[in-house]
Parts: structure tokens; C-alpha cells; sequence
């Protein structure tokens, strides 16, 4: 099978997660670079989506500064998301080969909800509404414990997901999250009852991940990711 070229780049500001990416997306574009899956954190950031409403943001520009918070504009699908510490941001850069765009976002859930039930988690999907969700205890909405927005150019995918392990779901608050209102965020922690580490969930998904896309999986540091993008070219 194919490789897929895994990068943990641990906790990364939003702007050069995003730069990295397009260098990516270019090369992968131009086939100077296998597909790539990029892990990250970011510090606190919330991202408006291409179809984003501002009326879904309830936090003046003042608060915003007082949290330490970002505000980004981006050319990924669907509304407001929140990213932070104790989240696990990916980033597929994947070649889909005319694949049907649905299937790449369905394909991406599947991944997170195998990778949930392995927790002892059962998540699943809300027709018309992307991600995956959970059925808190008690007689109350369902509660959204991952969330998908992406980008795709030319058949190369870029942006991803989004899956709470141990996120402070208090900046969700910030927002009215993919502008559904009358539902909240959750997070493994908040589920499980007890601390979780990115690093119990990361092999997970990188092991769903690569199963669902008939992919090998290959770790590269950092390091090595961008001396490979500097030895295809400058234009990368």
C-alpha cells in the first residue's frame, strides 16, 4: 500500500500549521510528496469557516484579548470551531484521486468513531450534521465529541478534524459551535471520567486512519518532513 507520511508537530500556532499545509498541498499537488497526516495542537484559536455566520461568535474582540484567543478566516467548509490545547488537530494532505468528496468526509468520521469505541465509547453520526457525536447520560442532547471542516483543491485535501480528548470545553462558550445552538461539545476526559493523554488517541487514529485509506503508515519528524518539501524544490 501506499505510504502515508505521519508528522506530530506537537503544539503549533494556527498561522504555520496553515503555511505548512500549503507548502504541502503544492507539492502534493505536483507529486513531489506522498500524502501526509499532520498532528498538532494549537494555542487557544477559533477558525470561521467558509460559511461561516459572525452571529455564531459570542465573544467581543475584548474578551477574545483578554483569553488569549485568535480569530482566523479560513477557506475550510462549514462555521466556527474553537482549537486548544488538549485537542487533537489532523491534517490529512491526501491525493482523493476523483474519490467522491463525501466519502473523504464520511471516511474521516469512521476513523474517529473506531477510534472512540476502543475508549469503550460508542459515537456516531447526525445525518446533516458533520462530525461525531455521543449520547450523554440523562435526558439531554446529544453532544459533539469531534469535529470535521475541510478543504479540498485539485482532488488534494487539506484542513481536518478536530477531537476532544482533554480540551478546556469552557472556549467552546466563545461560540455557537458549526453554529448548531442547541448542542455542546464533549471531550474523552469529560466521558471517561479520568485524565487522558493525546498519545492514547493519536495511534488510533493514525491506525484507523491508514485502514480506511489503504494506506502504510510512516512516522517523519518535523525535520524530516521539511527537508524532504526543501529538496523537491523551492516552490515548496
Amino acid at each position: 500500500m501506499p505510504p502515508l507520511l505521519i508528522t506530530d508537530l506537537g503544539l503549533l500556532s494556527w498561522s504555520d500549521a496553515y503555511a505548512l499545509q500549503q507548502r504541502i498541498v503544492a507539492a502534493r499537488k505536483a507529486g513531489a510528496i506522498d500524502d501526509v497526516l499532520l498532528f498538532c495542537e494549537h494555542p487557544h484559536v477559533l477558525t470561521l469557516g467558509r460559511n461561516a455566520s459572525q452571529k455564531n461568535l459570542l465573544a467581543s474582540e475584548n474578551v477574545l484579548r483578554q483569553k488569549s484567543v485568535e480569530l482566523r478566516e479560513t477557506n475550510r467548509g462549514g462555521d466556527i470551531t474553537y482549537h486548544g490545547p488538549g485537542q487533537i488537530v489532523g491534517y490529512p494532505i491526501l491525493n482523493l484521486i476523483r474519490r467522491d468528496v463525501h466519502w473523504y468526509v464520511r471516511t474521516l468520521e469512521e476513523a474517529m468513531i473506531r477510534a472512540s469505541a476502543d475508549f469503550g465509547i460508542t459515537a456516531y453520526r447526525i445525518p446533516g450534521k458533520t462530525g461525531i457525536w455521543v449520547q450523554p447520560p440523562g435526558n439531554i442532547p446529544e453532544e459533539k465529541l469531534a469535529a470535521i471542516g475541510v478543504h479540498i483543491s485539485r482532488w488534494v485535501t487539506s484542513h481536518g478534524f478536530a477531537f476532544n480528548v482533554s480540551t478546556d470545553l469552557r472556549y467552546f462558550d466563545l461560540i455557537i459551535p458549526c453554529g448548531i445552538a442547541d448542542r455542546k461539545a464533549t471531550s474523552l476526559e469529560k466521558l471517561l471520567h479520568r485524565n487522558v493523554a493525546l498519545d492514547e488517541a493519536k495511534p488510533r487514529l493514525v491506525h484507523y486512519l491508514s485502514e480506511l485509506f489503504s494506506l502504510t503508515p510512516k512516522e517523519v519528524s518535523r525535520q524530516q518532513l521539511l527537508a524532504t518539501l526543501d529538496a523537491v524544490g523551492p516552490a515548496f
